[in-house]
C-alpha cells in the first residue's frame, strides 16, 4: 500500500491516531492535515497523514503552536516533494548517460565544422595541404593577378 493512498475513514484515522474525530475535522478545516475525499465528500486519510496528525499531536504537547507546526508540515511537504523529484532527476540523468556513452566526445570535420563521435571513433585525417590566407590578402592577391603585372 502507498503510504499516500486515502484509505482510512474518519473515526478509523482518529483511533490510529490517538484523537478524537472532532480533532481531524478541525484540523482539516483549517488546511493543517487535509485528507483525500471520496466522490460523496467523505474524508479519506493516508498513512502519511496519519504520521503528521501523530506528529501533530507530539508538538502540540511539547507546546508548539498549530500554524507553526502548520508551517512545518509544509516544508516537509517541500522537502519530500524535491527529494522525489531530485531522485527522477537523477534517473533520467543516469538513463542518458547510459543511453549516449561518450556522446560529448567532439573532434573538426573535413570542412572546419564540429563533429560529435562516439566514445573511441576517431575521424581519418587528411593529408592534404590546405593554404589559408586571411580575406582580404585572398581578395587582394587575386585582384593582383587579374589586372597581370603592373608596370612602374
Amino acid at each position: 500500500m502507498d503510504a499516500d493512498s486515502p484509505v482510512f475513514a474518519i473515526a478509523v484515522a482518529a483511533e490510529l491516531a490517538g484523537m478524537h474525530p472532532q480533532t481531524l475535522r478541525q484540523y482539516d478545516r483549517i488546511g493543517l492535515v487535509v485528507p483525500g475525499r471520496t466522490r460523496g465528500g467523505s474524508r479519506r486519510y493516508s498513512m502519511r497523514d496519519i504520521e503528521q496528525l501523530r506528529e501533530v499531536a507530539q508538538l502540540s504537547s511539547e507546546g508548539m503552536s498549530l500554524p507553526a507546526i502548520a508551517r512545518l508540515l509544509d516544508l516537509e511537504d517541500e522537502v519530500r516533494m524535491l527529494r522525489r523529484r531530485v531522485s527522477e532527476l537523477e534517473g533520467s540523468l543516469r538513463a542518458e548517460r547510459e543511453n549516449r556513452p561518450g556522446v560529448r566526445v567532439f573532434a573538426a570535420g573535413a570542412t572546419g565544422q564540429v563533429v560529435t563521435l562516439p566514445s573511441g571513433r576517431r575521424i581519418r585525417r587528411s593529408t592534404e595541404v590546405v593554404l589559408w590566407h586571411p580575406r582580404g590578402a585572398a581578395d587582394a592577391s587575386d585582384a593582383d593577378q587579374e589586372s597581370g603585372p603592373r608596370e612602374g
